[in-house]
Formats: C-alpha cells, sequence, structure tokens
C-alpha cells in the first residue's frame, strides 16, 4: 500500500442519541416533527439536472394518521425510465473517470450532513413517513445510513490497495477495479431508509451510475437522502431518482442493453421474477448484469433447556414487535423447551401489556402503524385466520384497527403443530409463533429449525450450556447468514454484523463490508514488460 495515498479517515459507528426527556436532541426533532407536519411538500422525481413533476400526484400521509397529507409526489411513466437511463449513461464517463479520493470526498460529505444538519430532517420523515419510533428511526435513517456511507469508503479504498506482488524482475503487474460497463438499477424498500440510501450510494461509490425506484411508502424520506446527495455534491446524473410502477420500470431497464446489474432489497417473488426476466434477456445486454438482492426471512429464536428466560423474553418482544415486525431480520418463529416455557411466557406477556401503540410523534409509543393497508389486510388476515385454525392458541394481541392509522397490536400465536402457516410464511408484520418442545429433544428441534422455513437470513440460539451452542451452530450453519448467539436476531451494525443471508433470502452479498462493492466492479489485470524478448526460443531449445 502507498503510505499517505489511501490515508482516508477511520470509520467509528455514528454513536446513537438516547433522545431522553429534557435532552436537546429531543426538543431539536420534536421541532423537526412540528415542521414537516405544518406543511404540504411536493416532490419531484430526479433526473439528471431535472426536477421532473408529471401533475400526476400521489399523496403521501403517516401510516399512523393516514388523514393527515404529508404532501404529494409526482408519479412518472416508462418514457421517464428511459430518460434517467440516459442521464445515467450521459454522465457515466465523467464520473468513473473522476478520481475516487474525489467520489469518496462526496460520500463522506454526505455522511457528517446526515449525522449533523440534516439529521432531524430525515429522522422526522423517516418517522412520519414509515411510522418508526424515534429510537428506531434513529439508529436507521441517522445512524445506519451514516454507517453504510463512512465504512463503504474505507472499504472501497482497501479494495483499490489490492495489487498483486511484485515477484519478477522486469515485469510490473497490476489491478484496475473498473465500474460497471452499463447504468445500475437500485430497487429499494419501504422498512429501512439506511438500505434506500446504501444501495444506490454504494454503486455509485465505485465509479457507477444509477437509476433509483424507491418503494412508493418510502418516497418521503428518498427525497431527503436525495437532497442530501446533491448537497453533498453528486453530479447530476449519477444518481437519478424516479417514482414508476414496478413493471412499467422493468419492462424498460430489463430490455436495455447496457443494464448492468441490479442492487435489490424486497421480496423474495419479485426477486425471483427480476432474476428470470434477466435470465430470458440475457443475449441482450453487453455485459452479464450483476444481480445482488436481499429479500425475504422467517427468522427464527431457539432456546435451550439451560437458556436465561428474561433474556429470552426481552429478545422476543425486542427481536418480533420492534418496527411492528417490519425488518426482514424480526423474530417471527420461537421453539422454547418445555422446562421454560411457563416463565418465558409470563415475562414476554408482562412486557406486552407495558408496551403503549400510536402515533411516532408520542415518543412514549413502542408500538405504532404498519406502513400501509396492503400489509395492514394481509397481516389481519393471517391473525383471523389463526382464530379459526384448530391448534392454534392467540396468548397476546389478534386485534387491529385501520379507522385512524393501520395498527396491529402485538400478536401472539401458540401453535401445536410445529409446521402450521405462521411457523413457515413470512408474515412481515407484528406477529409471533411459538412452538414449545420437549426439553430434552434440543437437537431433533434443530433439525426442525432448519427445515421448516425456505429462507435463511438470520437466527438466534440462547443457551447458558456451551455444548449446545456449538451444537446449534453447526446444526444450523445454512439456516441464517446473520446467527446470533444469546441475542436478538435484529439489529445487525455495519462494520460489525455485515448483513444477508443465503437461501431464498438472497444472494448473500452483504451489506456494509467490502464483499457487496466488490460486485459492483469489474476488474482489469494488467502487465507491462519493461524490456520484451526478441527471440522466441526458450533456453530449453537451444543447442549444448
Amino acid at each position: 500500500m502507498l503510505k499517505g495515498f489511501f490515508n482516508v479517515p477511520e470509520p467509528i459507528n455514528e454513536p446513537i442519541k438516547s433522545y431522553a426527556p429534557g435532552s436537546q436532541e429531543r426538543s431539536s426533532l420534536q421541532a423537526a416533527l412540528a415542521e414537516a407536519r405544518g406543511k404540504v411538500v411536493d416532490i419531484p422525481m430526479y433526473i439528471g439536472s431535472e426536477e421532473i413533476r408529471t401533475g400526476n400526484k400521489i399523496a403521501l400521509s403517516p401510516p399512523h394518521d393516514h388523514q393527515h397529507l404529508l404532501g404529494h409526489f409526482h408519479e412518472g411513466d416508462a418514457t421517464h425510465v428511459e430518460q434517467a437511463i440516459q442521464a445515467a449513461l450521459g454522465a457515466k464517463y465523467a464520473w468513473e473517470n473522476m478520481q475516487w479520493e474525489q467520489r469518496a470526498a462526496i460520500f463522506l460529505k454526505a455522511a457528517e450532513l446526515i449525522a449533523g444538519p440534516y439529521r432531524d430532517k430525515l429522522n422526522a420523515a423517516t418517522m412520519l413517513g414509515q411510522s418508526k419510533n424515534v429510537f428506531q428511526a434513529e439508529i436507521d435513517a441517522a445512524c445506519e445510513t451514516v454507517d453504510f456511507l463512512r465504512f463503504n469508503v474505507k472499504y472501497m479504498t482497501e479494495i483499490y490497495a489490492q495489487q498483486p506482488p511484485r515477484n519478477e524482475q522486469g515485469v510490473w503487474n497490476r489491478v484496475e477495479q473498473r465500474p460497471l460497463e452499463g447504468f445500475v438499477f437500485a430497487l429499494t424498500p419501504f422498512n429501512f431508509t439506511a438500505i434506500a440510501g446504501n444501495l444506490p450510494a454504494a454503486p455509485a461509490m465505485m465509479g457507477n451510475t444509477v437509476v433509483w425506484k424507491p418503494a412508493y411508502t418510502q418516497v418521503y424520506s428518498a427525497n431527503v437522502l436525495m437532497e442530501v446527495f446533491r448537497a453533498a455534491g453528486v453530479p447530476d446524473g449519477v444518481i437519478n431518482l424516479i417514482y414508476v410502477d414496478g413493471p412499467a420500470a422493468g419492462e424498460v431497464i430489463f430490455n436495455h442493453p447496457d443494464f448492468a446489474g441490479i442492487h435489490f432489497t424486497g421480496s423474495t417473488a419479485v426477486f425471483q421474477t427480476i432474476w428470470k426476466t434477466i435470465g430470458n434477456n440475457i443475449h441482450r445486454y453487453k455485459t452479464y448484469p450483476r444481480i445482488v438482492g436481499e429479500t425475504g426471512g422467517k427468522d427464527f429464536v431457539i432456546a435451550h433447556k439451560s437458556a436465561d428466560p428474561k433474556a429470552v423474553a426481552t429478545a422476543l418482544a425486542r427481536g418480533a414487535f420492534e418496527f411492528q415486525g417490519q425488518k426482514c431480520s424480526a423474530a417471527s418463529r420461537a421453539y422454547i423447551p418445555s422446562n421454560l416455557w411457563d416463565q418465558v411466557k409470563g415475562f414476554l406477556l408482562e412486557d406486552l401489556e407495558t408496551m403503549k401503540m400510536g402515533g411516532t410523534e408520542d415518543f412514549t409509543n413502542f408500538i405504532n402503524a404498519v406502513i400501509d393497508e396492503k400489509a395492514f389486510d394481509k397481516i389481519a388476515g393471517y391473525i383471523a385466520e389463526a382464530k379459526e385454525a384448530p391448534g392454534v392458541e392467540v396468548l397476546a394481541g389478534g386485534t387491529y384497527d385501520k379507522s385512524k392509522g393501520y395498527f396491529i397490536a402485538p400478536t401472539v400465536l401458540f401453535v401445536q403443530d410445529p409446521m402450521y402457516t405462521t411457523m413457515q410464511e413470512e408474515i412481515f408484520g407484528p406477529v409471533l409463533t411459538v412452538y414449545v418442545y420437549h426439553a430434552e429433544h434440543f437437537e431433533e428441534t434443530l433439525e426442525l429449525v432448519d427445515q421448516t422455513s425456505p429462507y435463511g437470513l438470520t437466527g438466534a440460539v440462547f443457551s447458558r450450556d456451551r455444548y449446545a451452542v456449538e451444537l446449534a451452530t453447526q446444526k444450523l450453519r445454512h439456516a441464517a447468514g446473520n446467527f446470533y448467539i444469546n441475542d436478538k436476531p435484529t439489529g445487525a451494525v455495519v462494520g460489525q454484523q455485515p448483513f444477508g443471508g443465503s437461501r431464498a433470502s438472497g444472494t448473500n452479498d452483504k451489506a456494509g463490508s467490502m464483499i457487496n462493492l466488490l460486485r459492483w466492479v469489474s476488474p482489469r489485470t494488467l502487465k507491462e514488460t519493461f524490456v520484451s524478448p526478441t527471440d522466441y526460443r526458450y533456453p530449453f531449445l537451444r543447442e549444448d
């Protein structure tokens, strides 16, 4: 490594503010929330240097107060997708040939803007637009976005620094990490503002230009992210933000010869459809596209008979019900040994009785609303079916109301059948299903955990017996890409636990790591010989 040349700031995880009563950050954020609720914003698409307003407006409202109007965004169509692609391709030459230090500086500035002057605005937008309580918004919108940007700059410099050793005199071997040949499509979800920011930013950092389509239910905070990117100096056309119906966007993007890759977080079904479409169109592309996706999960907690019942209950309360269970990593199925069940159930029900539910503006509310009516109806359907199913008992919750907001009470189902629907299918809501197994059948239950779900995202084991921990770690090797020991299966931290899973949960390219950034470059090796041979004959051909 050339000393000094790669001397970027050493990243540290952004400290999480407490927002305790009486704190300065609490009053500052409350003021930002009041300001955001007090106005109606008009959100354009950002394509090249233009702000596009089509007049086809779609309303944005808080999921917990769906009669309140936050603003509108302007929906586009296929012509805007094509316009965004052309803007990305037009910006590509200058951007990929910019010195990497200049790209790094832009995204490090974006991190500082989010950590500082934009922190309240981005958190408030996430709280209002996605119904996240103050702590969930802080760890997501502010801290994780900052962490992605800072750590990715560090990983980028480490990638560029990786060079082959010079072990042959007269020859210089080196590696150039080229951006992909074409544009990258970033398709981002509603549930994490940080993911919505990272999916376009990571490829852009490596010199690619991007067409970014967020979930409609995340546009409100996506607009703030775009404001930050522009303020940080991301050039026009490098990241193009469009709001177009998914199939309409896909029809243009996946048929375009310059499509070079997709960075995706969303449902397994959508990702599989995208993969199939890309495969069917493979002959159209200049290069084989990079397909990077993190999809669903049916994440588990299994407790051994030696586990601390209070710790298990706390992990379930937090892991299953923070952000209303709308995390890819949320604990949604639990396996509790018979000797601990009464205690775990008691502690869990006590916790649930103290959880307040309501809007995010009231900082005492732990539970808020699910994202929209479609999600509400789907989750409510699972609960209604469970109430009628034999062998299923609703231990807590089971109620829901969408008159003011899309509120579903934290629900705990107790099942006799470990293969019941809610033990296998992703619900993406505040529903935890519990199965109690015989305390002496831990190893058999590990096999059940491994075989029940097609997913492989996150999971946790609780035990004070190290042999049991080792057994679970081995048996569940492929059941979770992020595996937790004596902790809830949520809350991966950039730089500490790179996130991603396999099986039906995605390509496991680990967001927040060098692994992910390597997907957005195409290496070229260069060999330079300083004195070229002038005789084809090797020594073995010479006469004695």
